[in-house]
């Protein structure tokens, strides 16, 4: 495993070891950190990258968000998939993304202190007005309206006891930051190998394109304001991005995508990454996710996971004739998807260090009888850490996203259009083509395929929550019970007790405790510190 050092080594985690806000006083070449002062601060552009890094830090780190849906399910059941969870006090999932926002504000006001030349200083600008529109995308899905704060603040600020904006405003807001990002910021060919991991325009227009298909589905199914508007922006950006020949599908394979060798510059799938250290030898950030998340069971794939992958003939297993009912663990990956191998473990797989090859998940962690595999790496289990690169934001979702919204706009798409974009994900788990005529002929629905897709393809990658919340689908399938793998008792045993349905399934969780109301869930609660804060806050509907 070899990594070239990047700007994430030399600057971002130079910062987390120090402890740093928003200034670079690490570095040995700047004055001694009691000597900086905001005055002394934004003269040059070692300055402004040094306050730009900071952002960097807030970048979506691995997490077990896929545990919130109906995709996964954890060593124990989240209050968010079954519908208990009270509004707390405090959360960081409200406060965090204003930390960012309020770093983002700083560098936009002050970056013009520096002399410098405009194109310098908008690049940096640029990286801040992405990360504010990034902060505000977060806070967006999760609340709706929430206060809409674009300078920094004081406690006497009278912006502190305003309502919150409206979500139009919020969106509007959101767009014009990642227009000017996109304009300003460079390509990721300018970028290089030396800045690899920094936002790129492609990146800025990518994250577009994410939130507008969010909110012109969301618009769309929840029926309000313009979804037109929003789907014709995500069309328009996803566009942008395959049009600007800088980003293709990883050439080798699914599997290694998410392993050191899918890592880098080389990899042109590759749009929006958080980085990680250098090597084992070389530590600086470093995470657990595979040994302290995956490994140990606090996420686990389900069977309404597992049943959305197709046979190798293009047809789910409730239409293929290739479909057979297995009756090992091994049979259930046979003439499927291959991204299905590639995203569960397996008998045979690369385990850990104490098991060095996979035999069948242990009920005790994987509660489901299903693992994951992505991001798994022996090595990176027995050092209890791993350098691996996290990716947030790659080049499959922007076809995704470009087939689903061309699809929403008119509500049907091309063969040229399917061509140019599901077909080429699809081909890399060996399906046949997916065109009209295949979808008219064998009964399908093509919008359950285009959605059936992206669940496929971006499996463990915390979409689906949000996926179900814009499609309006939440209050259909969260209430289903939490179902694993089919119990093959002389492969799993009879050690460890588990409750199975009828036809003998593991079920995690029955329906009875599953609910999801549609007056409130689909909006999270505001804490209620901050209301006490700012009156002029109102909770959310039901809350």
């Amino acid at each position: 495993m070899n990594k070239t050092y990047s700007f994430l080594t030399k600057k971002v985690a130079i910062a987390a070891v120090c402890g740093l806000t928003l200034l670079s006083a690490c570095d040995v070449t700047r004055l001694p950190e009691t000597s900086i002062s905001d005055e002394t601060f934004w003269r040059s552009e070692a300055d402004l990258k040094a306050a730009a890094n900071y952002l960097y830090t807030f970048l979506p780190a691995f997490n077990n968000e896929d545990n919130w849906s109906d995709d996964a399910t954890g060593l124990t059941v989240s209050n968010i998939s079954d519908g208990t969870r009270l509004a707390p006090a405090t959360d960081g999932n409200y406060s965090t993304p204003y930390r960012l926002i309020r770093a983002a504000n700083n560098i936009v006001e002050k970056a013009p202190r520096a002399s410098l030349a405009a194109v310098i200083q908008d690049r940096y600008v640029g990286e801040a007005r992405f990360f504010r529109a990034m902060g505000y995308y977060d806070l967006l899905r999760k609340y709706g309206s929430v206060p809409l704060i674009l300078k920094t603040l004081t406690d006497e600020s009278a912006e502190l006891k305003e309502p919150a904006a409206t979500r139009d405003q919020i969106i509007e807001q959101i767009y014009q930051d990642l227009d000017f990002a996109a304009s300003k910021l460079p390509t990721p060919t300018a970028l290089g190998t030396a800045d690899y991991g920094r936002i790129s325009n492609t990146g800025a227009l990518a994250f577009k394109a994410r939130v507008a298909l969010f909110e012109g589905t969301r618009a769309k199914f929840h029926k309000y304001g313009d979804p037109n508007k929003h789907l014709t922006l995500a069309y328009n950006a996803a566009k942008a991005v395959i049009d600007s020949k800088q980003h293709d599908l990883f050439t080798g394979g699914y599997f290694n995508l998410f392993q050191y060798a899918g890592e880098g510059r080389a990899n042109r799938e590759n749009i929006i990454v958080r980085q990680y250290g250098v090597s084992q030898t070389d530590r600086v950030v470093t995470h657990t996710y595979f040994r302290g998340t995956v490994e140990n069971g606090n996420l686990n794939p389900t069977k309404s996971l597992t049943d959305s992958y197709l046979m190798k003939d293009g047809l789910p297993t409730s239409k293929s004739p290739l479909y057979v009912a297995p009756t090992t663990t091994v049979e259930v990956y046979q003439n499927r998807d291959t991204r299905m191998s590639d995203t569960y473990m397996k008998r045979g797989d690369s385990w850990i260090a104490t098991f060095p090859v996979f035999n069948v998940p242990s009920l005790v962690f994987a509660k489901t009888g299903f693992t994951f595999r992505k991001y798994s790496d022996i090595n990176d289990w027995n050092n209890q850490a791993s350098t691996m690169d996290y990716m947030i934001l790659r080049y499959a979702e922007v076809l995704l996203i470009y087939a689903e919204a061309r699809f929403e706009l008119d509500e049907k798409i091309s063969d040229a259009d399917l061509e140019l974009t599901l077909n080429r994900t699809r081909a890399r788990g060996g399906l046949p083509k997916l065109t009209n005529e295949f979808v008219t002929k064998n009964g399908l629905n093509m919008r359950d395929e285009i959605r059936r897709e992206r669940r496929v393809e971006l499996a463990q990658e915390s979409h689906r929550y949000w996926d179900l919340n814009r499609w309006k689908m939440a209050e259909t399938e969260m209430p289903k019970p939490i179902l694993g793998n089919y119990f093959f008792k002389t492969e799993f045993g009879t050690t460890v007790q588990v409750n199975l349905t009828p036809d003998n399934y593991i079920q995690v969780q029955a329906a009875s405790f599953r609910k999801f109301d549609p007056a409130k869930d689909y909006l999270w609660p505001l804490p209620i510190n901050e209301l006490a804060l700012n009156p002029s806050l109102k909770q959310n509907p039901g809350w």
